[in-house]
């Protein structure tokens, strides 16, 4: 059985985790601008399946695009990056 395509790959930081299963990502690109040649910083917010919970707010981590799983999630979170420094 063959693969259906290439999934896309996104690193991101989680900037929510208060719903259960999910988190939400948020993407940074640059992007050069057309006319100016100016390099611009885009954002984008994707809601990621968290089946364990194991994300935490300040986390990187890897999601990949997945099925939809229900109205607003079609990323599945893949591997945590990198852990946020919490210092209490």
């Amino acid at each position: 059985m063959t693969e259906r395509g290439i999934k896309k790959k996104l690193v991101g930081n989680v900037v929510s985790n208060k719903m259960d299963k999910t988190v939400v990502v948020l993407v940074e690109r640059l992007t050069k601008h057309p006319t100016y040649k100016k390099y611009i910083r885009k954002r984008s917010k994707y809601m990621a399946h968290d089946p364990k919970n194991l994300c935490s707010i300040g986390d990187r981590v890897r999601i990949i695009e997945s099925r939809p799983i229900s109205k607003r999630k079609r990323w599945q979170v893949l591997e945590i990056v990198e852990k946020a420094n919490i210092e209490e």
